[in-house]
């Protein structure tokens, strides 16, 4: 039997291929499958030597490899959630958000005699030179820290681990599951928990977009919709929907789901099925920060994990109440000039 070729649009990048291999590998359980990488170097990947809020747009990372979708040069994209804007273009959709990683934030210091020279984000020295392109991380570091000095770090894994070793940060903030899934758990000096830093939309979580119309590849893609992650995903991008953000802007959100009297967890959603209605209840936090870190606008939700996508627009329109919308107005009205403390 002829087996029937699907092609995969991806970005270049150790971390892309990784979860685009895990994909592929995860399709050609299927027999007569055949699967091949398709790489797509998108906007984002292209500018790396200023802030990509200052680039402005939304879909960075995304909008080459929809067009390759569009044109039919590819059947699937495998993304990062946090990377995808929440109006897709006519004719595609998330078919399928795969389970996710640990969402949090990582902080991850130098290295001497096998010891890290910082121990945590406590002890950072006054002053301490930190590492992001995130406004989200700048506007909550800088509340917490604001003798911080931060400033801009672009480019893959590889290249931030090697600045920061060569001395050019104290320490940088990535992403936990990025650094996780390639291996380089051991490099992570402290996870982040949420009070210190609520991480982006859809971080950490693995979003499979094609087209509306493919009904083919829809059902093989079926199968690895994590429905846990799913819903606490999309309560997400209708926070950031209803705010009309984007990946560069200061808004964070998390939603998980827990068994009424659970306490607090942060890795994981399960096995993928949510407990009985009865007896859960969706939690989503979010926030919007002014770049300075003066303001930080907070709020959370809970309801049924069904109305997902409700709790995610209340919780914005909870923030907006509060004084939200004129932050973000003074962001995208501002552009680069909003980048004082950040040094290309």
């Amino acid at each position: 039997m002829k087996k029937r070729k699907i092609i995969i649009a991806t970005r270049g990048s150790k971390l892309a291929l990784w979860q685009a291999e895990w994909v592929k590998a995860q399709l050609e359980k299927n027999r007569g499958i055949e699967v091949e990488l398709k790489k797509i170097k998108t906007t984002g990947d292209k500018i790396l030597d200023v802030p990509l809020a200052q680039v402005g747009g939304k879909g960075l990372f995304v909008k080459e490899i929809e067009d390759a979708l569009l044109k039919k040069k590819a059947d699937l994209a495998v993304h990062s959630m946090k990377d995808v804007p929440t109006d897709l273009p006519g004719g595609l959709h998330l078919s399928a958000i795969c389970k996710r990683e640990d969402p949090r934030d990582a902080l991850i210091t130098g290295i001497q005699n096998s010891k890290f020279k910082i121990q945590n984000f406590k002890s950072l020295p006054t002053g301490a030179h930190i590492g992001t392109s995130s406004l989200r991380r700048i506007c909550q570091l800088l509340n917490k820290r604001p003798d911080l000095t931060i400033t801009q770090l672009r480019g893959n894994l590889d290249t931030r681990l090697r600045k920061l070793d060569e001395g050019q940060f104290d320490a940088i903030i990535l992403a936990a599951a990025g650094v996780k899934r390639l291996g380089l758990k051991k490099r992570i000096t402290e996870i982040l928990q949420p009070e210190t830093s609520l991480p982006a939309i859809g971080q950490g979580a693995i979003g499979i977009e094609c087209r509306v119309d493919d009904e083919f590849i829809n059902g093989l893609l079926k199968k690895l919709d994590h429905r846990a992650t799913s819903v606490c995903v999309r309560a997400e991008r209708a926070f950031l929907k209803k705010l009309e953000g984007g990946c560069q802007v200061p808004i964070g959100a998390y939603a998980r789901i827990e068994k009424k009297g659970q306490g607090s967890r942060v890795k994981g959603q399960g096995k993928g099925s949510i407990p009985e209605t009865l007896n859960s209840i969706l939690l989503i936090k979010g926030l919007v920060g002014s770049l300075d870190g003066k303001t930080l606008i907070k709020s959370s939700k809970r309801g049924k994990p069904e109305d997902a996508e409700t709790l995610g627009t209340k919780l914005a329109e909870a923030l907006l109440a509060k004084g939200a919308g004129k932050i973000l107005k003074e962001v995208y009205g501002k552009g680069h000039a909003t980048f004082a403390r950040i040094q290309p």
